[in-house]
C-alpha cells in the first residue's frame, strides 16, 4: 500500500521532527568560546525546521513553476538527509566526517535556494537563516576538529 504524498503528510512528518528537536541540546566538556549554550540549540532548530518545512511546502505546491524540479527537490532532500545524520556523526566525535557532511549540507542548501529563487522567492528566502546557521555550525565543527585531531 502506497500512501498518496500530499502536503498534510509532509507537515505531519515535520511535526514529528519538530517535536524531537525541540528538546535537543548540545553538551560537551570542550566548547569553543563562540559556541552558544546548549539550551538554545533546540529552540533554534525548531524554528529552522519550521522554516524548512514551509519552504519545501511552498516549493512543492508551486512545482509547476520550478525548472528542473526533480533536481531541486533532490538538493533539498540530500541536504535534509545529511542534516538528520550529522548530529550522530558529530556527537560520536567523528569531526572530520561531520565537517565534510556539513559542508555538503551547506552546498546543497545553497543550490536549493538559488534554483527556487526565481520561481518561488519566499521559499528561497525561508532557507537563508538555515544556511547562515549551518555555516556558523560548521565553524564550531572546525573548532572541534582542530581541538581533537
Amino acid at each position: 500500500y502506497c500512501e498518496k504524498f500530499n502536503s498534510l503528510t509532509l507537515l505531519r512528518e515535520f511535526k514529528v521532527l519538530y517535536q524531537g528537536v525541540a528538546v535537543m541540546t548540545f553538551d560537551s566538556e570542550y566548547k569553543p568560546f563562540f559556541q552558544p549554550p546548549g539550551w538554545v540549540i533546540g529552540p533554534i532548530w525548531a524554528v529552522l525546521y519550521t522554516t524548512l518545512a514551509i519552504s519545501i511546502f511552498l516549493a512543492i505546491t508551486n512545482r509547476d513553476k520550478i525548472d528542473n524540479k526533480m533536481l531541486v527537490f533532490g538538493f533539498f532532500f540530500i541536504q535534509m538527509a545529511l542534516n538528520l545524520m550529522w548530529p550522530d556523526v558529530f556527537n560520536s566525535a567523528r569531526y572530520l566526517l561531520s565537517l565534510v557532511m556539513i559542508i555538503l549540507m551547506t552546498f546543497f542548501s545553497i543550490l536549493y535556494a538559488i534554483f527556487i529563487y526565481e520561481s518561488v522567492p519566499v521559499a528561497s528566502k525561508l532557507v537563508w537563516p538555515y544556511i547562515a546557521w549551518i555555516a556558523f555550525a560548521s565553524t564550531i565543527n572546525v573548532a572541534y576538529y582542530l581541538e581533537f585531531r
